[in-house]
């Protein structure tokens, strides 16, 4: 017969219950409510509601600008984590300080700043307005300013992973004859991979539900720049409750899948 081993400190239960309190304070009870809230349309009401073009296209485009900025900090937060752990050099703390700024700075200043760099009068906007593109008021902005505010989810997830690496296994490796494109492959991705995976979904997460840097850069035209979370203030503003809520509910839902199956890839990597 299986026994739980206990473990030093006793409380299993006291701290669970505490857990679950808190858990369903601030986030199960308020979801619920949405829900209820939600099931007081008909169904033929919500459909109608979720499938209106407007939304769709907001859906649309809050997704997909996410999931963007999130591959692209995948890649670019990987290479910083990874310079920030291997590398000393002059400045390492000030790099460090910056990339921890988007979690500091609030949001409102930080669209506001990115609109007055990248519209067409300003000093990134205006070069690239020279060339024919346009970065402001279009998804690519939008893009811009979700991966500004998440980079620090990726960096911060893997600098504890590939500092625990020891280098010593690279150098036998190396000793071996692999060359260095093996060792990534074979070494360094394999254990990064996970954690990987959580710092793209924590950053997908937060770029799906991001609204104060997006609305100023956004420009917020309706079918072509809106996204989902000024669409529900949108809805609020009209004293259409309903409305808000059945977008929130989709949301949540959408979000939901997409972060399960995101955390179920990531549990088969670790177990293979």
């Amino acid at each position: 017969m299986l026994r739980r081993t206990s473990p030093v400190i006793p409380g299993f239960g006291m701290t669970l219950g505490f857990t679950l309190l808190y858990l369903s304070l601030l986030v199960l009870i308020p979801l619920a409510a949405m829900f209820v809230h939600a099931a007081q349309l008909s169904w033929a009401d919500f459909w109608a509601i979720i499938s209106a073009p407007r939304v769709r296209a907001a859906l649309k485009l809050s997704f997909s600008t996410a999931f963007a900025a999130a591959m692209i900090n995948a890649f670019i937060g990987a290479l910083l984590a990874w310079v920030l752990v291997r590398y000393e050099f002059a400045g390492r703390k000030v790099i460090e300080a910056m990339i921890d700024l988007p979690f500091a700075l609030p949001t409102a200043v930080a669209g506001i700043a990115l609109t007055a760099l990248y519209a067409p009068n300003g000093l990134i906007g205006k070069l690239a307005s020279d060339i024919g593109l346009k970065i402001a008021y279009t998804p690519l902005g939008i893009t811009l300013a979700l991966a500004f505010v998440t980079l620090p989810f990726v960096v911060r997830t893997l600098q504890p992973v590939l500092a625990d690496i020891p280098r010593e296994i690279e150098e036998a490796a190396a000793c071996l004859g692999a060359k260095p494109l093996q060792i990534v492959r074979h070494l360094i991705l394999p254990a990064m991979l996970p954690a990987w995976l959580t710092g793209f979904s924590l950053a997908f997460a937060r770029g799906v539900g991001e609204y104060g840097s997006v609305i100023f850069i956004a420009g917020n035209m309706p079918m072509k720049t809106e996204i989902l979370p000024l669409l529900i203030m949108v809805k609020l503003d009209q004293y259409d409750y309903h409305g808000a809520t059945a977008i929130g509910v989709l949301m949540l839902v959408v979000s939901f899948t997409l972060l399960l199956l995101i955390n179920l890839l990531q549990r088969r990597i670790i177990k293979t």
